[in-house]
């Protein structure tokens, strides 16, 4: 004689539980670790707004003078000599890419200046200056 089982009525969660839980921790972990952004401060400027088709390279120096290059993602420390050598990657792809160049208000003109020229041997064609836009609280 065959036993007839009884449907089991109860979902199991524990594997559920536990797999948000490592997913918990491994957020955790990563969340602090993201450097999404460079911390620099803008000079203020009238200038009009340029719209741009594609997604351009930004260079960004902080108030230390360090370069930070980004194409479309997060900003990344680079030193002089590596910073040309990936924009001509980059350009190299895309001859009309436009290269804009961001320096903290307190970094000396030279170090902007630098970035010019790396942007001119790496080859850019459109190469423009980021500031932020006046403030009407002044």
């Amino acid at each position: 004689m065959r036993r007839r089982r009884k449907a089991m009525a109860e979902i199991n969660v524990v594997p559920y539980i536990d797999v948000t839980l490592v997913l918990l921790i491994i957020f955790m972990i990563t969340t602090p670790l993201l450097n999404l952004g460079v911390e620099v401060s803008l000079p203020e400027s009238n200038a009009n707004t340029v719209s741009i088709e594609t997604e351009p390279v930004i260079i960004n120096i902080d108030k230390n003078g360090q370069f930070f290059l980004s194409k479309g993602g997060e900003f990344e420390a680079i030193d002089e000599s590596q910073l040309e050598v990936k924009l001509a990657a980059f350009l190299r792809a895309d001859k009309k890419l436009p290269v804009l160049i961001g320096a903290d208000r307190k970094v000396d003109y030279g170090r902007a200046y630098e970035a010019l020229v790396v942007a001119q041997k790496a080859g850019a064609m459109k190469v423009g200056l980021i500031s932020d836009p006046v403030s009407m609280d002044k």
